[in-house]
């Protein structure tokens, strides 16, 4: 399994090789995020963020990626992007009622949810809620350092006026986001926590 720094210096490959499409696509993500009011955030908001996953998944392998799929992705299965997102939102809504502590904890174990329904098209969604927290097992550590690490650049964003969040930093923490779920798959994948026909249910079984 890559390291969290090997992780980051491939999305920041990823981010420069195709800086234009990345950039228009995190601003468009970004505006729709801000715009959407009350309801309308919680009908257009999940499959948003599906198609997004599915976007800076390509962008980390540095595959040619294009705002057309970004909304494609989301909005091509609407219903099952929507229910898995809400489901995300409301049980950790829920953990975090109780306590921020536990909160945090299960925000972290269903962080991967978005890019499961994402990449996995025959996934149902609370499954898919029950995939992202078998692969975090163990790595939910992982993903909260990933993000601390990014704190002094966050820090930095502060002082331009969140400018340099919206130009470089944001869409840097997504694909590095993304590369930490395609790492963490495939090692639930080796380690045998996860079966390749759960998630591609037309792979042969494995052994």
């Amino acid at each position: 399994m890559k390291t969290r720094v090997e992780i980051k210096e491939e999305a920041k490959i990823g981010v420069r090789y195709q800086y234009g499409m990345v950039l228009g696509a995190f601003l468009l993500f970004t505006l729709l995020s801000s715009v959407i009011p009350g309801i309308g955030f919680l009908l257009l908001m999940p499959p948003l963020l599906v198609g997004y996953s599915a976007f800076s998944m390509k962008v980390f392998r540095r595959e040619p990626a294009n705002i057309n799929e970004f909304f494609e992705a989301g909005f091509q299965n609407y219903g099952r992007s929507l229910a898995g997102v809400l489901w995300m939102y409301l049980f950790t809504f829920l953990w975090m009622l109780l306590l921020i502590v536990p909160g945090i904890i299960k925000a972290l174990a269903y962080s991967l949810t978005p890019y499961i329904l994402a990449e996995c098209p025959d996934v149902e969604p609370t499954e898919a809620l029950k995939l992202s927290m078998r692969m975090t097992e163990g790595h939910k550590g992982d993903i909260f350092v990933l993000f601390l690490s990014f704190l002094g650049w966050m820090i930095l964003s502060g002082l331009t006026a969140g400018l340099l969040y919206l130009l470089y930093i944001g869409p840097y923490i997504q694909t590095s986001m993304a590369g930490m779920y395609m790492e963490l798959r495939e090692n639930a994948l080796e380690k045998g926590t996860v079966r390749r026909e759960e998630l591609w249910p037309d792979a042969p079984a494995s052994a």
